[in-house]
């Protein structure tokens, strides 16, 4: 159901009462990403991706997640990153504020070109990941020597 669009004198327009309704129904879907529960793979994990040459890099955020809680995968054009951040465990645990998320997560990225999977290279530091993609043989440019007639 849609909600009633009131007016106040602080209001330009319905337009603008609608748009505060609509962020605050947006901020309320984001906060809920928040909570604890299975990590949302839509902005879990933080990365970045960037052409180095003959090589693609990734670099994502996965703190607290162990180098055996994870896999990783490349096939043709696609990187996927798959993995578990463990909750805590105890008996007499009470959160007071809970914001990091914990579960499993997945995250497939489309890559601008394709990769040697053969020789791809990853390296688990201080929560970051850091994924170095060959590019293919096949996606590399080549040089084409004119003939003259």
């Amino acid at each position: 159901m849609w909600p009633t669009i009131r007016m106040n004198r602080w209001s330009a327009s319905p337009f603008d009462e609608l748009r505060r309704q609509m962020d605050r129904v947006l901020d309320d879907f984001n906060v809920g990403l928040a909570r604890p529960g299975p990590l949302s793979r839509a902005v879990y994990p933080a990365l970045n991706v960037w052409d180095a040459g003959d090589t693609l890099c990734v670099e994502a955020e996965i703190p607290g997640v162990a180098k055996g809680d994870l896999e990783i995968y490349a096939i043709g054009n696609e990187l996927t990153l798959k993995g578990r951040r463990a909750e805590l465990s105890g008996e007499k645990l009470t959160y007071h504020r809970q914001e990091r998320g914990a579960g499993e997560f997945t995250r497939v990225i489309t890559l601008p070109t394709e990769v040697d999977a053969d020789r791809v290279d990853a390296v688990l530091r201080d929560g970051v990941l850091s994924v170095r993609l060959p590019k293919a043989e096949s996606a590399k440019p080549r040089k084409i020597a004119l003939k003259a007639v």
